[in-house]
């Protein structure tokens, strides 16, 4: 069942997809983020991230929640076009965008069976991670795809010093 790759499903329509594939035995791994401005590490990541499963579900940061995460000059790109841009990757299946700081409402509503996330985190920071870990899912740390970070491209963009960056992606 591959679903056609144009439209951003609700948080509904996602579980509803989501539900259907893990009755057929399908693996679903979600991550998330902010994906501001898609990259040679974002790329790297997801890739990696499809490979551990049959289904890959993005949790996106909707535009106010970036702005409450990362300032009022984020994000550069907006939510439907940053998502658009999600959706051109090959290995992203659907994108689903929530309001919330955290994507924790959304896991709870999606039960994947992985999480996944890049290697700037540590299994125990992971938001959803006991969630998941409850009915058997797993959290994955990916290896981090170093010298690549949204921020820091904007930053360089902006002429501004690499250092003032923050790890981001």
């Amino acid at each position: 069942m591959k679903l056609p790759k144009t439209k951003i499903y609700n948080s509904l329509e996602a579980k509803s997809i989501i539900f259907d594939y893990k009755n057929k035995g399908k693996k679903v791994v979600f991550s998330n983020g902010c994906f501001d401005i898609i990259h040679k590490g974002h790329k790297t990541y997801l890739n990696a991230a499809r490979e551990l499963g049959d289904f890959l579900i993005i949790g996106l940061n909707s535009d106010s929640s970036v702005r409450e995460l990362k300032g009022s000059n984020r994000p550069v790109i907006d939510q439907n076009n940053r998502a658009n841009n999600l959706l051109k990757l090959d290995c992203v299946d659907a994108v689903t965008i929530f309001n919330e700081d955290t994507p924790e409402k959304l896991i709870n509503d999606l039960s994947p069976d992985l999480i996944v996330k890049g290697g700037d985190y540590k299994p125990e920071e992971v938001i959803g991670a006991d969630y998941v870990q409850s009915y058997g899912g797993e959290v994955i740390i990916l290896p981090f795809v170093p010298g690549y970070s949204s921020t820091n491209i904007i930053m360089r963009m902006q002429g501004k010093d690499l250092t003032e960056g923050e790890s981001s992606n």
